[in-house]
């Protein structure tokens, strides 16, 4: 069986000679405008996106041609390549010596690409295989609600669509204790109407979706299969010099349970209509950055929901209907005038 060389050795090696480590060279060696035409060969190797095994590509268009990575990298020789899984399903490759959410290490997602263009698979089972299930998304809008999965294994990018139409309802990917380095899903939840190619990216300040999303989700399961489920308020979002740190978005997040005698935390809920921009009704915590979040246990394997639903009360709104409800009273004010005006 073919043994890959460790990526952390071939690294290693790299910063020795780039530090001045004595090495003997063959000054034989044909070079290029000084560089070694092996080196210039590894580089140039690329491995393709595997089309036949139930991934997902994301964005395309760019340099990572279907693999979860920022769109300007490639997929080349001596690197690991992750890749996004179908919603509520999780990456099953990873380099397996890497146990600890430590750098670099916390890169090495997916497959490996080896010096002949070919990939390698460092652990047993398949590509993706099915979170616990029992997390899901209802879509309460009148558009589609799009969540955006954070790649890790990976350089965490919000890559991984789940993209929930209007009215329906979808299974996110929850991870036990056996994924990688214990860790949990993580999410970007965009605001109504955006689209994957736009919202499943890193963005700017120019929207607020992408990692500028006004809210976040995570969950993981443990070994006595509690589930943590979380929502809350992105701290990039709020951040001072975030031109949307004001803006309640026009929709909200709760979770419920279908048993609600097996979930502990309840309720939890973000309505900027009833609590502003940074509330959470329910039991809070602030989170890094100054985030507000609230967190419900769904024990023994139950279900818990994500319900997303239109802010009947945003500020526009509000505005809206204090103005209709005033000049409603000043119509009934009228008429009533009007009616004792003829009694008289």
């Amino acid at each position: 069986m073919y043994k890959l060389i460790p990526l952390s050795l071939v690294l290693l090696n790299l910063n020795l000679i780039l530090a001045g480590h004595k090495h003997q060279k063959n000054e034989s060696e044909k070079k290029i405008e000084g560089k070694e035409i092996s080196s210039l060969f590894r580089r140039s190797v690329t491995c393709q996106f595997p089309t036949d095994k139930g991934l997902v590509a994301v964005q395309t268009s760019g340099k990572n041609a279907g693999w979860a990575m920022h769109d300007d990298q490639e997929c080349t020789a001596g690197s690991w390549c992750p890749y996004a899984c179908p919603p509520g399903q999780l990456m099953g490759q990873w380099d397996p010596s890497v146990t600890s959410y430590t750098y670099p290490g916390s890169q090495y997602g997916g497959l490996y690409c080896d010096e002949n263009g070919d990939l390698q698979e460092e652990r047993s089972g398949s590509y993706c295989y099915s979170g616990c299930g029992t997390v899901q998304v209802q879509n309460n809008l009148g558009q589609n609600s799009l969540w955006c999965q954070t790649v890790l294994p990976g350089n965490e990018e919000m890559l991984i669509p789940t993209n929930v139409v209007s009215g329906g309802k979808s299974t996110i990917a929850v991870p036990d204790q056996n994924y990688w380095a214990g860790t949990a899903s993580h999410f970007y939840i965009n605001p109504p109407g955006v689209s994957v190619d736009d919202g499943c990216k890193w963005g700017s300040t120019a929207n607020d979706y992408g990692n500028w999303a006004p809210y976040v989700a995570g969950a993981n399961q443990d070994s006595n299969k509690n589930t943590f489920v979380k929502i809350g308020w992105n701290p990039v979002y709020l951040e001072d010099t975030s031109p949307f740190k004001s803006k309640e978005p026009s929709f909200g997040l709760r979770i419920t349970c279908d048993d609600e005698s097996k979930c502990n935390g309840l309720p939890c809920e973000i309505d900027p209509s009833k609590t502003g921009v940074n509330g959470v009704s329910g039991s809070s915590s602030t989170g890094a950055g100054g985030g507000d979040f609230c967190v419900v246990t769904a024990s023994d394997g139950a279900t818990a929901n994500i319900v997303v639903f239109d802010v009947s009360g945003s500020s526009t709104k509000k505005k809206r209907e204090q103005h209709e409800h005033a000049q409603h009273k000043r119509e009934v004010t009228r008429t009533v005038y009007t009616t004792v005006t003829k009694k008289v």
